[in-house]
């Protein structure tokens, strides 16, 4: 279901989703309030939701659908202001899915956003956790892959990389929280995101780890006991200047369809910190990170991953899982302790 209150936008929305096979808009609405009286009558598996309307606007509605119709993803769709990326983030911690920016001017534009929402779209719908339970001739769903107790790493780290994406602001912030207080190590952190939204997800990870978290710069020496977050449409490297691990952005081609993306970062790291780097994949769509992965165990660095019956979406950590190379798959709620006691141990 589509619901923004431009009939412009509906419209343009709907004929691309539907143009594409296996996905078909069944509703359209103009405000929140129609959309639940639609949610009421109809199956569902996404809402794509525009966060200003009148009548009832997208948080508002974002409560009512959380609430009535659990099994339901959430897009969360706005134009790309600051006010709107941090009602966004909000968005994401009231139990939103994930997020799409609208594009401004372009057919460039229009069609990385086709690409991107159709991508999400299809990644939130399998994941709906009721929907093989609507039809009785389904086959009974595969098991989640069940976590895997994670070994420790050779030695202690240098430095922890950190890659995530849908699903991964809240599971950042639980995480952040649980290394409080506990892990002097540098945090280098490829999220995907838009720009803006990266210097809002900076801010609250700094309130939730209480360290300092920020956009990284071109030049950045990296710092004990510092966060430094990959900003919005830039890859962010790891280079050696002298004896300083420094950091680099550029803005080469987009990788796994991002920019930026987690394998730039850690395979960069792979080659500065060798065994002292400590990966963790988090939530996500997609494949990105796995290939950084790879790199990083045959440098003599070590990965984990978050377990599937935790993530949103099972891709990146799946598919880092995948090259068999993994130091374990934890659920999200162990992985911050076994990073402290990692983190803290002696070499």
């Amino acid at each position: 279901m589509v619901v923004d209150d431009s009939a412009v936008v509906r419209g343009l929305i709907s004929r691309q989703l539907n143009a594409e096979t296996g996905i078909g808009v069944v509703a359209t609405a103009a405000n929140g309030a129609l959309a639940l009286a639609e949610l009421a009558r109809r199956e569902v598996d996404v809402v794509v939701l525009d966060i200003e309307m009148p009548v009832m606007d997208g948080l508002t509605a974002l409560g009512e659908i959380v609430a009535r119709h659990p099994a339901v993803r959430v897009v969360m769709a706005s134009t790309l202001t600051r006010r709107n990326a941090e009602i966004s983030m909000k968005a994401l911690h009231l139990g939103a899915s994930d997020y799409v920016a609208k594009p401004e001017t372009g057919l460039g534009a229009a069609e990385e956003f086709r690409h991107e929402l159709t991508a999400k779209i299809r990644a939130l719908a399998a994941k709906r956790p009721a929907a093989a339970a609507r039809t009785p001739t389904a086959p009974t769903p595969a098991m989640a892959a069940p976590p895997i107790v994670a070994r420790p790493p050779r030695t202690r780290p240098g430095v922890i990389l950190i890659g995530a994406s849908t699903g991964g602001p809240p599971a950042l912030l639980k995480l952040f929280a649980a290394l409080r207080g506990a892990v002097e190590q540098p945090i280098l952190l490829t999220q995907h995101m838009p720009p803006t939204f990266t210097a809002l997800l900076a801010e609250q990870l700094t309130r939730a780890g209480e360290r300092p978290c920020a956009e990284a710069k071109d030049g950045d020496r990296i710092k004990p006991g510092h966060c430094y977050i990959a900003p919005g449409g830039w890859h962010m490297t790891v280079a050696r200047e002298g004896a300083m691990p420094t950091l680099r952005l550029n803005q080469d081609p987009p990788e796994n369809f991002c920019r930026p993306a987690v394998d730039p970062l850690f395979r960069t790291a792979a080659r500065v910190f060798g065994s002292g780097a400590l990966g963790v994949i988090l939530t996500g769509m997609g494949s990105d990170g796995a290939q950084g992965c790879e790199a990083l165990a045959r440098a003599g660095g070590h990965f984990i991953v978050q377990d599937e019956a935790s993530s949103v979406v099972w891709g990146m950590p799946g598919a880092a899982a995948a090259t068999g190379l993994a130091g374990g798959i934890l659920p999200l709620d162990q992985i911050g302790p076994w990073v402290r006691r990692i983190s803290g141990a002696a070499s």
